[in-house]
């Protein structure tokens, strides 16, 4: 079985190679290909990959290279992790927004906006160069914005699956707190990418004891820490959000926090350069402990589960994943998006049902897709006006001047990544 990593060259990489070398009788992997157009990071990367190959035993081969083509050829499937404009144009999504009193962050509001902007002709180009090399390699996202990306591959026809480590890392720490295995725990998760609620948390399987009572009563205080979410957040709502959930119930706060501390983008900067330089250590064979800091706990594993089952090896037969909607969610079209539960073997993945949604939850979740369907437009069509439209619409925007102050300043801030701005 041979894969390929889009996006090998990021400090990301050694925690999916130590997923791919624990978990190699899940998902075994005889070719592992690192592609990368950083030439000077891949090396790093791929020295310790090979590295951590070694040290448990892995006997699949790990080659790097900068040519997308020769390395996506032959591919059964395709991660894609890609970061277009690196972690400088992050700092910019992180800043800008903040200028006008919105929250600066990558994946939502108006940075989640640029980032997309960014990042679905690039792929959309991958993937095109994928399908004439091997169209019957399976798509697997974990790029963000997840969801918007992820529609792009699946509005073009491409064998595409989108994968984001929320649900796993939540259900970790659940099982963490309810001393209970990870394996037993079945969430209820439903929403789109970065914009999910738990609605139950099953012990063992979609049909099984709902221990989410239990959990916030006996533990709701250290959920909403994790989540930096008040306790009245989960006592009103009665279930558990997504700790991305806090830009729109604590929007204000979070900007004024954002405001007092340097940005994610800077920390995660600063520490990719430490990660890098321990990545050159030819003594180190294993992922560093400071890599858990870096964002991306257990990606690993839902990657290696989630891949498995495209392939039909193994896997889960039940994993959360961003997919079409095809009447799931019957407020939405056919065509979005949504992050949900879902069977997946090798034709792909079939959402699970979801019981009606309360409309707390069902509104936002119709407004934000709304919001992605003209952030989509924009990405694929350009132009200011649509740019404007998109973030008009978008729930933590909303005013039109506001939203003509954040279009001039998103295309100041990209006009080197946007061929027609």
């Amino acid at each position: 079985m041979k894969l390929a990593v889009v996006g090998g060259g990021s400090t990301y990489t050694p925690e999916l190679i130590d997923g791919f070398a624990r978990l190699r009788d899940t998902l075994p992997i005889s070719e592992l290909v690192l592609i990368d157009p950083a030439a000077d990071r891949l090396e790093l990367v791929g020295g310790l990959a090979r590295r951590i190959f070694a040290r448990q035993g892995h006997p699949g081969t790990i080659t790097t290279t900068s040519d997308l083509d020769a390395g996506v050829a032959d591919a059964d499937a395709v991660l894609l992790q890609l970061r277009v404009g690196g972690q400088a144009a992050r700092q910019q999504d992180e800043t800008w927004p903040l200028e006008c009193g919105c929250v600066g962050q990558e994946t939502t509001g108006a940075g989640g906006l640029a980032k997309a902007l960014r990042t679905v002709p690039v792929v959309l180009d991958i993937a095109e160069r994928v399908r004439r090399t091997n169209p019957n390699a399976w798509i697997i996202d974990f790029t963000n914005p997840v969801g918007i990306v992820t529609r792009a591959l699946l509005r073009a026809g491409h064998k595409a699956v989108g994968l984001c480590n929320v649900a796993i890392t939540l259900q970790r720490q659940f099982a963490s707190l309810l001393d209970v295995p990870p394996g037993e725990l079945h969430l209820d998760h439903v929403g789109l990418n970065h914009l999910t609620w738990e609605l139950g948390v099953r012990r063992g399987g979609p049909d099984g004891e709902d221990l989410l009572p239990r959990l916030l009563a006996e533990h709701g205080d250290a959920v909403a820490a994790d989540l930096r979410l008040p306790r009245a957040v989960l006592d009103r709502l009665g279930v558990v959000p997504s700790y991305y959930l806090k830009y729109f119930y604590t929007h204000d706060e979070v900007v004024r926090e954002l405001g007092e501390k340097p940005s994610r983008a800077a920390e995660v900067a600063a520490m990719e350069r430490e990660l890098l330089a321990m990545y050159g250590d030819p003594a180190l064979d294993e992922k560093p402990a400071l890599l858990a800091q870096r964002g991306g706990a257990f990606y690993s594993e839902a990657a290696v589960d989630l891949a498995a089952a495209l392939l039909g090896d193994g896997g889960s037969p039940v994993q959360v994943v961003n997919t079409l909607n095809n009447g799931t969610l019957p407020f939405l079209a056919d065509d979005a998006v949504i992050e949900v539960q879902a069977r997946v073997d090798r034709s792909g993945p079939v959402p699970l049902a979801v019981p009606r949604l309360d409309p707390l939850y069902a509104g936002l979740i119709a407004h934000v897709t709304a919001y992605e369907d003209l952030a989509l437009d924009a990405a694929l069509r350009g132009g200011r006006e649509r740019v404007a439209k998109a973030l008009l619409a978008h729930p933590l925007v909303g005013q039109f001047d506001l939203a003509e102050g954040l279009t001039d300043r998103l295309l100041a801030h990209n006009k080197e990544h946007l061929a027609w701005a």
